[in-house]
């Protein structure tokens, strides 16, 4: 008898896991906000607002996606696409989302990590050799962009590049010595710079001196663009292949390209900016950046900006690493990495008054009490007026796009994370 009964038990046990392990992860579907303990109403709070700028001049047009264990309960296009044609922006927009390529990049390097194809630690070098005895800048002269270097204390690794800890910079938007010395040595920025390869470029840039030792400061730089043509060299495909390939086609991110297919660019929204009584304008050509580089015939890869995608497309990508990985069914990476890549992983280093991951911004316990944003919640964004982040605690994963820079008015962005959470009746962080 106690045999028996010993039986049943492990077999329920086993049916048990079975079933657990086979639960299907949560695909994005719509449904009532009140479905997912938020309301209807209080979320019109987020309508009045977004019309107000939309009503002032200060947006031209934005889109919102708010999603709640994998329930869509706000999918919304406010204002206009184009103020010249008077056209309405639409929920399928497309846009410029520039720095919000990193995080695609990013998890594309740590599914060939599960693979075995490196550790985090490993020296840049042993897989491009040209990071190999990195120089750390020394004496920098303002007049000429000559510069003396002295040795770097440690070769830059991964994990460095993984959270802009390496000491590589950024051109255009870094510091004065960084902006100089990559425009004295044509290294492109990511953003519409559609001519060149990514391995030439790479190249050219491990040859130049870092800003800082590897390790001892966090400062956003082209670490991601490295990131991508690493993807190269360990899976012997383009970026674009292999982020095609691994991600965006088995997710069904069907609107996500560097370069826009023809049939598509008639959806990319058009790119404005301020004048100096901070109208909008639209932006036109400067010098060699033209804000239609989506719609060019593209060979430059860049995984730290180089990417145009949609709301929902993007919302999938952000499901899956809230799923622990997984979505629809198929599993892109295990909960035991994501649990790393949203691990703090920068130490005593400070991001603002955050932490830093492997690719993702972390909110600590000071940006929960700035905002009410979860401990632990994983965010970032891009240069032209894009952002997102995902609430584990919460089940939440929220997006709010534009297209404008620079931009005078980006407190939307933080009214807008309070306009999200003001909408939630029941709090999951605090039942469990």
């Amino acid at each position: 008898m106690k045999t028996f009964i010993l039986t049943g038990l492990l077999a329920g046990f086993c049916l048990t896991a079975t079933a657990q392990v086979a639960a299907p992860s949560p695909i994005l579907l719509a449904a009532k906000a009140e479905s997912v303990g938020m309301s209807t109403e209080r979320l019109q709070r987020i309508d009045a607002v977004i019309n107000e700028y939309v009503s002032q001049g200060r947006q031209a047009g934005v889109g919102v996606l708010i999603a709640r264990n994998g329930k869509i309960i706000l999918h919304k296009a406010y204002g206009k696409s184009d103020l010249d044609t008077d056209s309405p922006l639409q929920r399928d927009a497309i846009y410029r989302i520039a720095s919000q390529t990193k995080a695609l990049t990013s998890i594309g390097l740590m599914m060939l990590y599960e693979e075995g194809k490196f550790l985090l630690d490993d020296p840049v070098s042993k897989y491009i050799p040209a990071f190999k005895n990195p120089k750390v800048l020394d004496k920098f002269n303002e007049k000429d962009s000559s510069y003396t270097t002295v040795p770097a204390k440690r070769e830059v690794t991964i994990r460095h590049l993984l959270t802009h800890t390496s000491g590589i910079g950024y051109p255009s938007i870094g510091s004065k010595e960084a902006n100089a010395i990559y425009a004295k040595n044509t290294i492109p920025s990511g953003i519409g710079t559609p001519e060149g390869r990514l391995s030439d470029a790479i190249n050219r840039l491990a040859a130049l001196p870092l800003m800082h030792n590897p390790g001892d400061r966090w400062t956003y730089g082209l670490n991601t663009d490295v990131v991508g043509y690493l993807i190269e060299v360990l899976s012997g495909q383009s970026l674009d292949v292999f982020l095609r390939a691994r991600l965006f086609e088995p997710l069904g991110m069907k609107d996500t390209h560097f370069y826009l297919p023809a049939p598509k660019q008639d959806r990319l929204t058009v790119l404005y900016t301020e004048d100096s009584t901070r109208a909008l304008r639209r932006m036109m050509p400067r010098g060699r950046l033209s804000p239609d580089y989506p719609k060019a015939a593209g060979t430059y890869f860049s995984g730290g900006a180089g990417l145009s995608s949609t709301l929902f497309d993007y919302a999938i990508f952000l499901q899956m690493l809230l799923n622990g990985g997984q979505y629809n069914g198929k599993r892109f990476l295990s909960p035991a990495t994501i649990r790393l890549i949203t691990t703090n992983q920068i130490g005593d280093l400070n991001q603002g008054q955050n932490k830093f991951g492997l690719g993702f911004g972390l909110t600590t316990v000071q940006g929960a009490a700035r905002l009410p944003v979860s401990e632990g919640s994983f965010e970032w964004g891009g240069y032209f007026g894009t952002t997102y982040w995902v609430d584990p605690k919460e089940g939440i994963v929220a997006l709010l796009y534009t297209q404008k820079v620079p931009n005078s008015y980006g407190d939307l962005f933080d009214k807008f994370k309070v306009l999200v959470y003001q909408a939630i009746t029941r709090t999951q962080a605090t039942s469990r």
